[in-house]
């Protein structure tokens, strides 16, 4: 009996990803498809499938993707390691979102038309340590991290209130060239692009076009900033990463 295959736009329908995902996935060697079809199309079985499961398991604890590839291609794989993992990680989102509660519930009981809170403690439930630990083993001994470390360390709420503006502002442009059709190589995209690095080369380290083009890379490689820019609109994290990486063959 021949295996069924599926075709890889049903395999992006059902397990709720991107076609552009399952591409990336394959070019990685992450999830490679069992077949090709006759025009040389990509063919995934049940086990294909199944592999996607785990992978987007992994991907909901935050492993990165070169993590999960070791972890399911492990020949020595240990299932209670992998798990007391998991459990840290959860217990850091954990951690974050009983923050963020507590930060609602007080906003909650404060009158309405009252002044809310100070500006420091508007910001109490965004905790950024579980990102900046991993941050820092990733790329603590990099010039561009500790470049980021000295200005971000001399930085007030009202510059922070202002990254956090001009970002959105920048991202909700890029959703826009979206939305109106343009390509990511278009005159508007790439400009909307070039925006953003210049945002990363003011506020935090010199971001080359080069250095900027490997950002894109992980803002679709990592759930967590796919999911950041998919918020703005659909699939706007592929689109937002080719008009980077255009912006980037054009400089």
């Amino acid at each position: 009996m021949s295996k069924r295959m599926y075709k890889v736009g049903t395999v992006a329908r059902i397990a709720k990803v991107t076609i552009r995902t399952l591409h990336h996935y394959d070019e990685i060697g992450l999830l490679t498809p069992s077949g090709r079809s006759d025009a040389g199309y990509r063919l995934y079985t049940d086990s294909d499938i199944e592999r996607l499961q785990q992978i987007r398991f992994h991907r909901e604890l935050g492993f990165a993707l070169e993590e999960i590839r070791s972890v399911l291609d492990a020949p020595d794989f240990e299932a209670r390691s992998a798990l007391r993992l998991h459990r840290k990680r959860l217990a850091q989102r954990l951690r974050k979102t009983k923050a963020l509660v507590a930060l609602v519930d007080r906003m909650l009981r404060t009158p309405e038309g009252d002044k809310i809170m100070s500006a420091e403690a508007m910001f109490d439930g965004f905790r950024p340590e579980e990102y900046e630990a991993e941050a820092k083993e990733r790329w603590g001994n990099t010039p561009a991290w500790q470049q980021a470390q000295r200005r971000t360390a001399t930085y007030g709420p009202d510059d922070w209130r202002s990254i956090k503006a001009e970002g959105v502002a920048i991202v909700k442009e890029l959703a826009a060239r979206q939305s109106a059709g343009d390509a990511p190589e278009s005159e508007a995209a790439m400009a909307a692009a070039e925006q953003h690095r210049q945002h990363i080369d003011r506020w935090f380290y010199a971001c080359s076009p080069f250095m900027h083009a490997a950002l894109a890379e992980m803002y679709i490689a990592d759930a967590r900033f796919a999911e950041y820019f998919d918020r703005h609109g659909e699939d706007l994290s592929s689109y937002v990463a080719a008009a980077i990486c255009a912006n980037a063959a054009r400089l």
